[in-house]
């Protein structure tokens, strides 16, 4: 029988899963991080690991068609290698932001808005997927927690400086790093989501008054609002907010576009994708042509 396989990987874990032609489930798993530009031995060891376990065992994995949404599949370099150590039947690798826009929306025209430890934004129009942002977190990941999180330790110092009010939420973050000279010590090999693990603090510290909370979560509004109004061009598209943040934004974005739930997660648009490819022959096309910028 033939099987689909869709994974979504990215920086904190990959997720699998195995359906058949009509997309009843079959099996599925999840494993490590997949970032398969910052670490490819990890991303491969963790793609093989979720779909041996999602298809029920190594004899399984020639058998299946597969798409795999990825944090780094834009890069054709790190894609290239990947693909020719995969053992599936067939394989189309995609950036996870276009796996995610059709699990969100299927074939429907809309924008999503993907926020977590990063940040991801696209619109999706009679087809043809247009992405902008994800671009990492040293570069963009605008509006993300890490981002956020960032945004508050900066602040810190320059309020150490005397640049900007010392706020409580400031005071505490300096006091659990030791001060300023251990925080800029330890910020350079921080990871993202040791930045993202701010976020929850600075949304209740936002909701208690906290001036500098406050002032990241606008910044952070800000972002998102002019991201999406870029990519509606002046239509009304609905808009799908995803991620840890996606509630935050989706509350206080409330009104401003029509707003409506994801249909299904990366994993699902990748079987989706899977499963079209499968219909189509094969052909290699992405289902909803990707446009980046």
């Amino acid at each position: 029988m033939t099987r689909f396989l869709g994974i979504d990987g990215g920086g904190t874990g990959c997720r699998a899963q195995v359906a058949d032609i009509s997309g009843r489930i079959y099996g599925t798993a999840s494993a490590g991080p997949s970032n398969i530009v910052s670490d490819p031995e990890g991303a491969l060891h963790s793609i093989l690991s979720a779909a041996r376990e999602a298809a029920g065992g190594e004899a399984a994995l020639g058998d299946l068609h597969a798409v795999l949404g990825l944090a780094g599949g834009n890069v054709r370099e790190a894609v290239d290698r990947l693909v020719a150590r995969l053992p599936f039947a067939s394989v189309h690798v995609v950036n996870d932001g276009v796996t995610a826009v059709k699990g969100a929306l299927g074939d429907d025209d809309g924008v999503m808005a993907a926020i977590g430890t990063g940040s991801i934004f696209a619109v999706q129009r009679k087809g043809e997927i247009r992405e902008v942002g994800g671009w990492g977190f040293v570069l963009g990941d605008e509006a993300s927690g890490a981002w956020m999180g960032r945004r508050l330790l900066a602040m810190a110092l320059r309020a150490v400086d005397g640049f900007l009010p010392m706020t409580p939420l400031l005071s505490d973050v300096l006091a659990e790093f030791g001060g300023p000279t251990q925080l800029v010590g330890e910020a350079p090999a921080m990871r993202p989501a040791e930045f993202a693990r701010l976020a929850p603090r600075i949304l209740a510290a936002g909701d208690a008054g906290d001036a500098a909370a406050v002032s990241v979560i606008h910044d952070s509004v800000a972002e998102v609002t002019a991201t999406i109004e870029l990519l509606q061009a002046g239509d009304t598209l609905p808009v799908v907010f995803l991620g840890g943040l996606g509630p935050m934004h989706a509350s206080r974005l409330a009104g401003r576009w029509p707003q409506r739930v994801a249909l299904g997660g990366s994993v699902e648009g990748a079987v989706f994708m899977a499963r079209r490819r499968f219909e189509d022959g094969l052909s290699g096309a992405v289902p909803g042509g990707l446009r980046h910028g």
